[in-house]
């Protein structure tokens, strides 16, 4: 049985190791699972972080990653990567004007991304996007039962691609950064736009990051009752690892249980080469990283925390720190805690469904 290491005496000020994992030596330890790991969710992006991240990625048993890489990039990725990779079509995010990155751009990248072999849209609706709105002057711009976002759904029906969408963001999120609920609303009120989208458009859906709301998996529980096209991922690691371990063993069995094939694994691992190099960054997802020894670490953290989730047995503390425990209470936590990662200790045909045969299942389909 794979059982979680004991915590150490100290903790390391590292983000991504905070254990003083040798992740190396942890990957070849992991059971041996006698199938390849399949991510469905990732953003791989940057040739020389593919490099780094690549063999981190098999050395962790994942065969074949379902990446939201820019378009520019997917030639050459797919020439350094294979079968290892395939693509996700998402909008131009550098685009400065927004109405045409998200809109007629979209369209039009769509079908490129398809043209490249591509099948599925991502739709990236995290509340954030009304902020994208006011600047363009238009709050609800990117709304998933907007205009913009009806056209691209009948382009990716036309297509024969299924959809992907990011629609709700952690609870520690919507009690501080959104907590301005007359502009952001509420949490739920996000989840009706997608209903609509899921009645009208019968193609095959994943909501990402458990749809968004691990941190109540009835009302997860009544959204693919009601939806029998929905499926969902387990990306967005310190996310995941953070709100399952709040919930009881039996409880997020008996979920997955029920939901067995419509619930795919996913990491939300991203790589960039400013992760290789210090200097000026230009994102906080860039700051995450200075050197190619912490971008290793980076990524391979994400996949060492999930898979013991999933396979082992035991507590420790996270080795990723978690800053949303200082967001919401910061005279308790620094931005260095994490919550305790408790393993769930899946059984072997359960594991084989959620890592592989689910998302196989439904690629089929496609």
């Amino acid at each position: 049985m794979l059982r979680l290491p004991s915590p150490p005496t100290a903790l390391r000020d590292d983000p991504s190791n905070r254990l003083g994992l040798d992740y190396v030596a942890e990957a070849s330890n992991l059971p041996q699972l006698g199938y390849g790991i399949i991510d469905i969710h990732a953003h791989i992006n940057g040739l020389e972080a593919a490099e780094v991240w690549h063999p981190i990625a098999r050395a962790f048993g994942v065969e074949r990653t379902f990446s939201m890489s820019r378009l520019e990039d997917v030639p050459a990725l797919r020439a350094r990567l294979g079968d290892a990779i395939d693509f996700i079509a998402f909008p131009d995010f550098h685009d400065v004007d927004r109405r045409r990155g998200h809109g007629t751009g979209y369209l039009e990248r769509i079908e490129r991304y398809r043209e490249a072999g591509a099948r599925i849209v991502k739709f990236w609706n995290a509340p954030r996007f009304i902020d994208f709105g006011h600047e363009a002057g238009e709050p609800n711009m990117l709304a998933l039962d907007g205009a913009f976002r009806i056209e691209q759904m009948k382009l990716a029906e036309r297509l024969g691609m299924m959809c992907m969408a990011h629609v709700g963001d952690p609870d520690t999120w919507f009690a501080t950064k959104y907590a301005d609920h007359t502009r952001y609303g509420r949490k739920l009120d996000h989840y009706i736009p997608l209903r609509r989208a899921l009645d009208r458009f019968a193609m095959p859906w994943i909501a990402a990051h458990l749809g968004g709301f691990p941190e109540d998996l009835g009302f997860l529980d009544t959204l693919l009752e009601a939806h029998p096209n929905l499926h969902l991922d387990t990306s967005a690691t310190k996310w995941i690892v953070r709100e399952l371990g709040r919930h009881p063993r039996d409880e997020v069995m008996s979920f997955l249980e029920k939901w067995r094939g419509r619930i795919f694994f996913g990491t939300d691992t991203v790589t960039t080469d400013e992760h290789l190099r210090g200097g000026d960054k230009s994102s906080d997802m860039a700051r995450k990283a200075t050197s190619r020894e912490a971008a290793h670490d980076l990524y391979a953290s994400r996949y060492w925390a999930l898979r013991m989730m999933w396979e082992g047995s035991g507590e420790t503390p996270s080795p990723i720190a978690d800053p949303d425990l200082a967001m919401v209470n910061p005279t308790r936590h620094s931005p260095n805690d994490a919550p305790p990662l408790r393993g769930l200790a899946l059984p072997p045909e359960l594991l084989r469904v959620l890592y592989r045969d689910a998302a196989l299942r439904l690629l089929a389909k496609s």
